[in-house]
């Protein structure tokens, strides 16, 4: 076969257009068209398409007057297709429409001229090479197609202009097939066959080329697709003469159907005489290939078997192990193992929370032991039955986890609510504190947050007390559970107004703190005491990389103890304990135990 070039299709001329004239008819008469479409299609339900064919061609050898060459030429010509008809009075039902549709077109208009075929008429022209039929269906225009059988011949002829103008000689059949083109048409997917010739094959292996030539033959299809405007699946399958042979042979049950079923549009007389000698029953199974369809019988059961065992080993074991697991991992435990699973089911939602049933975890113990026994190999072959009676077990299980899932949402949610109830209450409390605001109740501490920092100093905004008006109401109200949409609501809201109080209080005590800060310098070193309640703590050099933290007892009498060492991390801690250090007085103890530490010369730094 000569070279074939993939790696991009050669332009194809678009689907040439209707005649200049024909579309101004068309125009014309659109509306009469329609009208008369619709009135036959109401009339007959056996219509399953309505199309305008191109202008009839007149042939010049005939002897016609100048009366009729003009009555042709102003000929409308539309196709009328109707579906198959098994019943045995399908010919004069036949013979009925067609008079009903000649009467209907001559009240239309006089040059509307109907051609009624079935089905079973327009694939007996395609089995004799007749292909005029589909030829002009390609280039007319439907008007009426719900099974879209015009679509799948306009798209299918292009297609094959496609594959004929690039392969030629090579093109040894193209077949229609699927139920648009036996007419009994279930889904709107569109199905082609090809088979081409491969026995010259030199320059590459059959596989290589086979390869290839589906790849090229498969994009044209979405040229084709777009050149007509055909939105329905085109699925193409490919086929080289040998393989189609070999399938022959070996008996292949998806080459018997292409035979029986399929409709060449196109073919050098290899798909008839193959269909027909079928339809004589003269092509018949080698005894090879009907031994190699009864293993693959054996082979088919024993795989259905290996899958009955998959589904009890694998996918109904973990489809209950990973929903537990979720369910564990909600209430606050991380993800455990497949054995611990079990005992935390038990040991949690059963007998601490007594929110589940024992029921429940009995068939998660149920189903492991089927999937360790398969895993062990003692269990080789189960029985549809026991799946069926586990699957029910199963399902039941998943509708009782999916309410255990509520119960803990629920539970989590009023804890929530709770955690962030208290965590406003303390925020709120160390604020006031900060501002050395007397506290009487811990119920009062909203009111007084209100009053004193909102409303007098301002020093919040007036959305913080709707904040803590909605988390109180949630908090207090028992019978009605806030939705999802309501409580994430409530958590951004107490999160910024959290976030917003503690960087308040932060700045306010660190303020504080810079006042219980002592500084001094000696030789050209700086140092400092941060005097808290009892305790004072000294940082020997400001500008060290790792600054050295000594730790001492804070006297009454404004003296330090003796220094013993500490770190960043104590100061830390003890600066945490501290709601507010007290004011610090300068006594002059303090500076005596600076001079002993730190020598005569030194130095009190005053507004630094």
């Amino acid at each position: 076969m000569e070279d074939i070039d993939n790696t991009q299709n050669q332009e194809f001329e678009k689907m040439p257009e209707l005649p200049k004239e024909v579309k101004e008819k068309l125009d014309a008469m659109k509306s009469k068209l329609d009208k008369f479409s619709q009135v036959l299609v109401k009339e007959n339900k056996e219509i399953i398409g309505v199309c305008l064919l191109p202008p009839s061609k007149i042939n010049q050898e005939e002897k016609i007057t100048k009366e009729e060459q003009e009555k042709i030429k102003n000929r409308i010509n539309v196709l009328i297709l109707m579906d198959d008809d098994n019943d045995k009075e399908w010919y004069n039902t036949k013979q009925k429409i067609i008079k009903n549709v000649e009467k209907k077109a001559e009240e239309s208009d006089p040059n509307i001229y109907p051609i009624v075929m079935d089905m079973y008429e327009v694939r007996e022209n395609c089995f004799d090479a007749k292909y005029d039929i589909i030829e002009m269906i390609a280039s007319g225009a439907a008007l009426y197609d719900p099974k879209d059988f015009l679509a799948a011949v306009k798209i299918s002829e292009v297609h094959k202009s496609m594959v004929l103008k690039k392969f030629d000689k090579y093109i040894v059949s193209y077949v229609a097939a699927g139920s648009l083109f036996r007419g009994d048409a279930k889904s709107f997917d569109i199905d082609t066959y090809i088979v081409i010739d491969d026995t010259d094959v030199k320059k590459m292996t059959r596989a290589e080329l086979k390869d290839r030539l589906s790849a090229i033959i498969r994009a044209m299809g979405q040229d084709a697709s777009q050149l007509t405007g055909v939105k329905k699946q085109f699925h193409i399958q490919t086929y080289i003469l040998t393989d189609f042979w070999d399938a022959l042979k070996d008996a292949n049950p998806v080459i018997y159907t292409f035979l029986r079923d399929g409709v060449p549009l196109y073919d050098r007389g290899v798909f008839m005489p193959w269909k027909l000698l079928l339809k004589m029953g003269r092509i018949r199974p080698s005894p090879e290939a009907i031994e190699y369809q009864m293993d693959i019988g054996d082979k088919l059961i024993q795989r259905t078997k290996g899958k009955m065992i998959s589904i009890m080993g694998d996918d109904l074991y973990y489809a209950i192990l990973n929903p537990a697991q979720a369910a564990l991992m909600l209430y606050g435990v991380n993800p455990p193992t497949p054995k611990e699973t079990i005992d935390l089911m038990d040991e949690i939602f059963v007998k601490k929370e007594k929110l589940l049933e024992k029921k429940y975890v009995d068939i998660l113990i149920k189903i492991r032991k089927y999937y360790k026994e398969i895993e062990h190999g003692t269990i080789k072959d189960v029985s549809g039955k026991e799946i069926d009676e586990l699957l029910i077990g199963a399902e039941d299980y998943m509708k009782r986890i999916k309410k255990l899932f509520e119960q803990i949402q629920s539970r989590r949610d009023k804890e929530s609510i709770e955690e962030m109830y208290n965590s406003c209450v303390s925020v709120v409390q160390d604020a006031l504190v900060a501002n050395n605001i007397d506290i009487e109740t811990k119920t009062s501490v909203f009111s007084l947050f209100k009053k004193h920092l909102v409303l007098d100093k301002k020093v919040f905004p007036d959305k913080f007390n709707e904040t803590l008006k909605m988390i109180t109401d949630i908090k207090n109200i028992k019978n009605k559970k806030p939705s999802p949409a309501e409580l994430e609501k409530v958590r951004k809201e107490v999160r910024a107004l959290i976030k917003s109080v503690i960087e308040y209080v932060q700045r306010k005590r660190g303020f504080e703190f810079e006042r219980a800060k002592v500084r001094f310098k000696y030789g050209n070193k700086f140092g400092e005491a941060i005097l808290l309640d009892k305790v004072a703590f000294v940082i020997n050099d400001l500008d060290a990389q790792e600054k050295e933290v000594s730790k001492a007892e804070l006297k009454e009498d404004g003296s330090i103890g003796e220094l013993n060492k500490s770190s960043l991390e104590d100061l830390e801690k003890e600066l945490s304990k501290i709601k507010m250090p007290t004011k610090v007085f300068i006594k002059e103890k303090l500076f005596e135990s600076l001079r002993k530490l730190f020598g005569k010369d030194i130095e009190i730094l005053v507004n630094y």
